[in-house]
């Protein structure tokens, strides 16, 4: 599996993922590296990853296993190679569906340590029971959460190179020297909604995990609502705009409490989408609204603005989606990242 950093280090850990398993899983071996090219690694940069000394260890269902720190040395923006072998069968694979990046099966047996899989048996578009990768940084290192859904994952943006507006924020940080200690956190899901469950745990039921308890969280930006917004015009669940706008009320709340300052993003346009409805466009509006002028957040940032069709505010300028009136495409999600002031993050 092959994991994009943000901030660089020489020494970092894993987090791994059981979250919705029945049995445990056993993990055979693991190894992580720097990646050359497609599943080759430089091969001096290989490392055996142990769990409490161990290189054989399990993931308990519903928990989540830190392995021991290894010594690696890899600059900022650097893509690893992540290598988890599997003795005995696993059962249902805990999968992040949207990983954007190729991942590379071979078997059976114990590939971890070898240089590439020239031949494997098949890919993916997934990772799977990665959760985070935390790199030890400077004290004045902080890290940016960012909640959202399928426009925050990435969907529709071209695998395998980083285009999605998270990652695209990432190259601006290190690219300006008051910033470059400062890494970027995708909890994007695709079809993620704010008050329910469906694809994945709705966004107020997983901001412990998935927020409050990364590594170095100092800000989350938040961008979630049109999924409840497009599912209502679906299925009639009696959402109102309240009830969202309730929702980003509860999250600013945990997350002050817990010392992170939040940046409310505004939805983009979706007019000429599957689920779009004129009831539906009102809810975005006001939520819009809620997160410009309510002075609830932190700070705001205008993605709707910034991609918006001056001409039809409802739609999505046509250069800047993908094609499904919904979702950016590569240009327009380097435009959402553009949007960003990063003076937000260097302001006391």
């Amino acid at each position: 599996m092959i994991v994009h950093t943000s901030i660089g280090g020489n020494r970092l850990r894993l987090e791994l993922t059981n979250p919705f398993g029945s049995t445990a899983v056993t993990v055979g071996a693991a190894h992580i590296a720097l990646r050359d090219k497609d599943s080759a690694i430089i091969p001096a940069s290989d490392r055996a990853i142990t769990v409490n000394g161990g290189k054989s260890f399990k993931m308990i269902a519903g928990e989540t296993v830190f392995t021991d720190p290894v010594d690696l040395e890899f600059a900022p923006l650097s893509d690893l190679a992540v290598s988890l072998f599997f003795p005995e069968a696993t059962g249902p694979l805990a999968s992040h569906g949207l990983g954007l990046h190729t991942t590379y099966f071979a078997g059976p047996g114990d590939f971890t340590a070898q240089a590439s899989i020239a031949e494997p048996i098949a890919t993916s578009m997934a990772y799977y029971w990665i959760s985070s990768v935390d790199v030890l940084a400077p004290a004045d290192a902080a890290t940016i959460v960012t909640l959202g859904d399928s426009i925050t994952d990435g969907a529709k943006s071209t695998p395998d190179t980083d285009r999605m507006w998270p990652a695209r924020l990432a190259a601006r940080l290190q690219a300006n020297k008051a910033t470059a200690h400062i890494a970027v956190d995708n909890q994007g899901i695709s079809g993620n909604r704010l008050l329910m469950d469906g694809s994945g745990v709705a966004a107020l039921a997983r901001l412990d995990h998935d927020v409050l308890l990364q590594s170095g969280a100092k800000w989350v930006m938040i961008l979630e609502g049109i999924n409840d917004i497009g599912n209502q015009t679906r299925v009639n669940t009696g959402l109102k705009s309240e009830d969202l706008i309730g929702a980003l009320r509860q999250i600013v709340e945990r997350a002050h409490t817990h010392g992170l300052k939040v940046i409310g993003c505004t939805l983009t346009p979706y007019k000429g989408a599957g689920y779009y409805s004129e009831e539906g466009e009102v809810m975005r509006e006001a939520e819009n609204d809620f997160i410009r002028h309510s002075g609830v957040f932190d700070a705001v940032v205008d993605f709707d603005a910034a991609v918006r069709d001056p001409n039809d505010p409802k739609s999505f300028r046509q250069d800047m989606q993908s094609g499904d009136q919904l979702h950016p495409s590569d240009a327009g999600y380097q435009v959402m990242a553009d949007a960003i002031d990063l003076s937000i993050f260097t302001k006391k």
